[in-house]
């Protein structure tokens, strides 16, 4: 990791302004590269830095701008929703009457999360009342909290602890505390404390706090009485942000019963890593980790903790860098993988937006108490332009929004469904109630509380602007309104803020987003007040510039970001690339057809199609046309988002070559001298070979194998992959070799499946079906056989013993879309419920094209 130094200013005098650049970050590519952040130390005395300060919610206005829009279809949708069918299953549950209709989805009667809504209900509605002042939204919140503090009320008489509020009967808890595995109480409960806390911060309703203190006080009865088994049974089951709301009540109220108890949610076997700066993330369900972490920005708030800071600075530098999508988002399926894969783990259910939302929340956490770090800006706005917003339908009268965002080639994001639908459906009403929804209330009443933030009460005072979001901005500390306007990111690179009213002296702090260093050549901002240019050569991407001055109304200053179309390969396969343009990830709009598979682009083809708009053109390998159009805007249709970029030719020739004819030690080395070793592992022995001397390797069917390095394919649209082996036992699904990521990205010929031959087979995690080939009889039992696959120009063909076994002339992908595969082996299967090879293996070769027949043949009897 970088070293604790942070904040370097260096500042220029020009045109009566001063204007700094305090260096902060790297560029939004998403490698170790990626919005580099340095982890912070915590306060030389053990409290938390004083950082920056919140401009609050009624202090901006959006002005007209997707932001906006996507706000009022979500406000429309908070005006409209029925209270009363949201608070059914919390009356019922407590034996108050309710005639109104269930709702479905997580939010059915039968379904354990039920209640978590009404939290992010009350949490969208208290930001859409300080943020516009509209009464209807803050009496919609009184009636809501109304109706709570009455089934809080009478839970004591339906046999519930005082205190206690849910939708669903507390006798969940004593089975989480015995061992059970309920689905995610705590997490429910968080929600409603999040939203009534929300509720008494934003819109200043006391009974709100009430409520909530008197929950805290029922969390705090369950959880100290626990041993350490009782404890460890609550925390590995999901608990959202229970550190979270109860460290914030805490700040908001000083109760020091709740920060206790917020720090009886730590979590050793997560935070003990993250301290140490390791990544062991693979394999945890993405959210369930990404809410504890927001906690722990909040719990360093709270007590100046310097671990806490270090835990949620570590998590999000690994989670950006090395488990993060070209979008910003982070899982597929819901979980992290391994660091650093991100094509081998492409589907139509990646990037679950909860998970951004929660990130984001984390990021503005930490660049509060530390504004050295722009880094955590940086990706605010790049996940918030290519994922949040797009995750609403702008079709939808009632902001309705997706669960996941896919990428893999063809995803979609289409007309509602039911939780059982399609991914990539949007929400509705009533019917389909998920987490996503309920962060969709939230995300989209919001975007106005991260546009500014403000020094508190130090000099000289400093006005952050980190979003270029058309708004209005009162700065009631410093008597100062400030408009913002333009077009960026879509038809303008240009930024243009006024002083319209007040007069004081200030530094503007400007961030000069990362992005501007990534292009072929740095760009360079431009700027000027009061149309005089300042110097900003020196202002670094991935910084603040800083104008310092006494300014009046009338000041203006304009603010142009050039943009150039950028491609960002991906870190685990350089040959499939994102583009982007400023800040916008660019995606092909395919409409009515489904890519099958990631398409090839050619570069030199992308073309404007008018001068400065975010709108461009390219053209396919196969000779198509496509259009690209910034990722947010493309709804109702098919897209891509990655493509794959076809390698210049190279001479043909032996990539790798392991005779595995050593005959001692672990190791057998490429005698091409282009990889590393391989390695003889768990039970693999040396051997007599075919010819009755040579050395070979033996796999005895209970583990042992050869592991292969990494690599051996990357970059390759054509092979040959072959190996002397002799199967002693036939077993199905049992691998000659295998090579990939997982069970879900591979290339491998197993020696027999349960058709009784041989099959060789490809395929990329996001794809429905695999490519593949099967011979046309089984391998000899007990006999060497040279074996041989060849993939080129749409075609495998399977070779044993030099003749032609099977063919598939229809391939749909290419080996291309492979990559640095990590995890590649001989007599082993990536999938850990197969058995592994009983037999001896020898000479596996690797050529960069395929091999015709005759030279198998003519290999085949060497």
């Amino acid at each position: 990791m970088p070293g604790p130094e942070l904040t370097r200013r260096r500042f220029a005098a020009g045109s009566g302004v001063l204007a700094g650049a305090a260096v902060l970050g790297a560029a939004p590519g998403f490698g170790r590269d990626a919005f580099a952040a340095e982890v912070p130390p915590g306060g030389a005395d053990g409290t938390a830095a004083a950082g920056l300060a919140e401009v609050p919610l009624r202090d901006v206005t959006l002005l007209d701008s997707p932001f906006r829009a996507n706000m009022l279809r979500t406000c429309a949708y908070l005006k409209a929703v029925d209270p009363d069918r949201l608070l059914h299953t919390f009356r019922v549950n407590v034996g108050l009457p309710s005639d109104a209709e269930p709702c479905g989805g997580w939010e059915a009667p039968d379904v354990q999360l039920r209640g978590h809504t009404t939290g992010h209900l009350l949490s969208g509605l208290a930001q859409a009342h300080a943020n516009t002042g509209e009464r209807e939204y803050a009496d919609k919140g009184v009636r809501l909290v109304r109706a709570l503090a009455e089934c809080q009320q009478a839970g004591p008489a339906a046999g519930f602890g005082a205190g206690y509020l849910s939708a669903f009967p507390e006798k969940v808890f004593a089975d989480l505390e015995a061992g059970g595995r309920p689905w995610a109480p705590y997490y429910t409960i968080h929600k409603i404390m999040a939203g009534l806390l929300d509720q008494y911060l934003l819109s200043g309703n006391e009974q709100a706090l009430d409520v909530v203190q008197g929950m805290a006080r029922w969390v705090e009865s369950r959880m100290a009485p626990l041993d350490e088994t009782g404890l460890r049974n609550v925390l590995r089951v999901e608990w959202g942000g229970m550190n979270d709301v109860l460290a914030s009540l805490h700040l908001a109220t000083g109760d020091a019963t709740a920060l206790r108890t917020a720090r009886r949610f730590d979590q050793e076997d997560l935070f003990e890593p993250l301290a140490a700066g390791r990544d062991e993330l693979d394999g945890h369900h993405a959210n369930t980790e990404i809410a504890k972490i927001v906690g722990v920005a909040r719990l360093y708030d709270a007590t100046g903790d310097a671990r806490y800071r270090a835990i949620a600075a570590h998590f999000w530098d690994i989670v950006v860098h090395d488990h993060s999508y070209i979008i910003g988002g982070n899982s597929n399926q819901e979980f992290f993988g391994p660091p650093g894969e991100i094509v081998s783990r492409l589907s139509d259910v990646t990037c679950e937006n909860c998970n951004t939302y929660n990130m984001l929340k984390l990021g503005r956490r930490l660049f509060l108490r530390d504004p050295g770090t722009a880094a955590y800006m940086d990706h605010y706005e790049w996940a918030l332009h290519n994922q949040m917003l797009g995750e609403q339908d702008p079709d939808s009268e009632h902001g309705f929004v997706t669960y996941y965002t896919g990428l893999w080639a063809g995803s979609q994001r289409q007309p509602k469904g039911g939780l059982g639908a399609a991914p990539g459906s949007y929400s509705g009403d009533y019917d389909n109630f998920s987490c996503d929804h309920g962060t969709g209330l939230e995300t989209h009443t919001k975007f106005a509380d991260t546009i500014y933030f403000a020094s508190p009460g130090r000099a000289p005072a400093e006005l952050y602007v980190n979003l270029y979001i058309p708004s209005e901005v009162r700065w009631r500390a410093h008597g100062v309104t400030l408009r913002q306007e333009g077009g960026y990111p879509e038809s303008s690179g240009t930024v243009r803020l006024t002083v319209t009213g007040g007069s004081a002296r200030f530094r503007l702090m400007l961030r000069i987003p990362a992005w501007l260093g990534d292009a072929d050549r740095r760009l360079v901002p431009r700027v000027t007040v009061n149309g005089r240019a300042v110097d900003a050569a020196h202002a670094r991407p991935g910084s603040y510039l800083a104008l310092d001055r006494a300014w009046r109304a009338g000041d203006t200053v304009e603010l142009t970001l050039p943009r150039a179309v950028t491609w960002r390969p991906a870190p685990d396969n350089p040959h499939v690339q994102a583009l982007s343009y400023g800040p916008l990830v660019l995606a092909g709009a395919y409409g009515n057809t489904a890519s099958p598979t990631i398409p090839a682009l050619d570069h030199s083809s992308v073309r404007q199609v008018v001068a400065a708009q975010a709108q461009f053109t390219a053209t396919e390998a196969g000779g198509a046309d496509v259009a690209l159009r910034p990722f947010r805007q493309v709804h109702h249709q098919h897209y891509n988002v990655y493509f794959a970029t076809v390698p210049r030719p190279t001479r043909a020739r032996e990539l790798a070559r392991y005779p595995l004819d050593e005959g001692r030690g672990p190791a057998a080395s490429d005698t091409t001298g282009t990889f590393a070793d391989a390695t003889l592992a768990e039970g693999a022995t040396w051997a007599t070979g075919r010819d009755g001397h040579t050395p070979a390797v033996a796999l005895d069917g209970a583990g042992g194998h050869v592991a292969l390095p990494k690599g051996l394919v990357s970059g390759l649209t054509a092979l040959t992959l072959s190996a002397w082996v002799r199967v002693d036992t036939q077993a199905d699904s049992a691998r000659v070799f295998d090579l990939g990521y997982h069970k879900s990205t591979y290339l491998f010929l197993a020696a027999r499946t349960g058709t009784g031959r041989p099959r060789a087979a490809l395929k990329i995690a996001g794809m429905e079906g695999e490519d593949f080939v099967d011979a046309d009889a089984p391998l000899p039992t007990g006999r060497w056989a040279h074996v041989a696959l060849t993939i080129g120009d749409g075609s495998a063909v399977l070779y044993v013993d030099g003749a032609e076994a099977g063919r598939n002339d229809a391939l749909v992908t290419s080996p291309l879309l492979l990559g640095a595969t990590t995890r590649n082996y001989l007599g082993r299967s990536q999938n850990p419920s197969h058995p592994y090879l009983h037999g001896v293996v020898a000479d596996f070769r690797v050529h960069n094209r395929a091999l015709t027949g005759e030279t198998l043949a003519t290999l085949a009897r060497t």
